[in-house]
C-alpha cells in the first residue's frame, strides 16, 4: 500500500497532484474568460471572476486529491507516475507503462468524439464554430484537471463507499462494484457539462441534453475503465489525446 505510515510522502504526493491539476484550471481561466468578456457582460471585473473561479477550482481539486490519497490504496487504484515523483523513484519507467495504453485508448476516444461532433445538434455545432478554447487548454484541463476531479476524486470516492457499505470492506473490491462507480462517475462527468452548455447556449433542448450527457458519459466510461485497469496517468493521457485526435480528424 503506497505511503503506508509515511505522512510526509503522502502530503508531498497530494501537493504534486494538486499543483498539476491546477495547471489546467489556470490555462482555461486565462484563455476562456477574455474572449467571453467580449460577448457577455460579466457582473464583476474580469480579474475578480477569474480569481473566484480559480479559488473554487482549487478547493474542489483539493478535496478530490485528498479523497483519492486517503481512499485509493485499499481499492488498488493508483497514480504511479505521481507516486514515483513523491517518493523520489524514477518517473520514466512508470510514465512509459502509462503512456501506451493511454495513447491507444485516446486515439479511439478521439475518433469517437469526432463522430459525436459530426452528429451534434445544430446549436452545438454553431457554438463550436464561434467559441472554441485553444487545444492546449482543453488538453490540460481535460487531461489533468478533470481526471483528478472526476476519476481520482469522484470515482475513487464512489468505489470506496460502495465497497464500504455493500462489501463491508471485506476482501478486494468486486469488479461489478468498480463498474458501477465507473458508470456513475461518468454520468456525473456528463451532467457536469450541462451548466456550461446552458450558460453558453442560453438554454437546453432535449437534443442538446441527450448529446451533452451521452457523449461525455461514453468517454467518461472509457477513462474510468483505464484508470481502474492501468492508472490515473493513463486516463490523463487518453483524455488529452481525445481532444488532440478529434481536432486532427477535423482536418481530413
Amino acid at each position: 500500500m503506497p505511503f503506508a505510515g509515511e505522512p510526509d510522502r503522502r502530503l508531498r504526493f497530494a501537493a504534486i497532484l494538486w499543483l498539476a491539476s491546477m495547471i489546467g484550471a489556470v490555462a482555461v481561466t486565462v484563455t476562456v474568460l477574455p474572449p467571453l468578456s467580449k460577448e457577455i457582460v460579466f457582473p464583476a471585473p474580469l480579474w475578480l471572476i477569474g480569481l473566484a473561479g480559480l479559488l473554487q477550482n482549487g478547493l474542489l481539486l483539493g478535496l478530490a486529491v485528498w479523497a483519492g490519497v486517503a481512499l485509493a490504496p485499499p481499492l488498488g487504484l493508483r497514480a504511479p507516475v505521481f507516486e514515483a515523483a513523491a517518493t523520489g523513484r524514477r518517473i520514466v519507467p512508470e510514465l512509459a507503462s502509462q503512456a501506451l495504453p493511454g495513447i491507444v485508448t485516446g486515439v479511439s476516444a478521439g475518433l469517437l468524439l469526432f463522430v459525436f461532433t459530426r452528429f451534434s445538434p445544430r446549436e452545438i455545432a454553431e457554438l463550436a464554430g464561434r467559441y472554441n478554447p485553444p487545444l492546449f487548454a482543453r488538453m490540460l484541463y481535460g487531461g489533468i484537471t478533470e481526471e483528478v476531479l472526476l476519476r481520482w476524486g469522484v470515482m475513487t470516492g464512489m468505489t470506496w463507499l460502495i465497497w464500504r457499505f455493500l462489501q463491508h470492506r471485506q476482501d478486494a473490491v468486486r469488479p461489478a462494484y468498480v463498474w458501477l462507480a465507473i458508470v456513475l462517475s461518468a454520468l456525473i462527468f456528463g451532467l457536469g457539462h450541462l451548466p456550461v452548455a446552458h450558460f453558453l447556449l442560453g438554454g437546453l433542448t432535449p437534443s442538446i441534453l441527450l448529446w451533452v450527457i451521452g457523449a461525455n458519459t461514453s468517454l467518461g466510461i472509457l477513462f474510468g475503465w483505464l484508470f481502474w485497469r492501468r492508472g490515473l496517468e493513463s486516463a490523463m493521457v487518453a483524455h488529452a489525446m481525445t481532444h488532440l485526435v478529434s481536432d486532427l480528424a477535423g482536418f481530413f
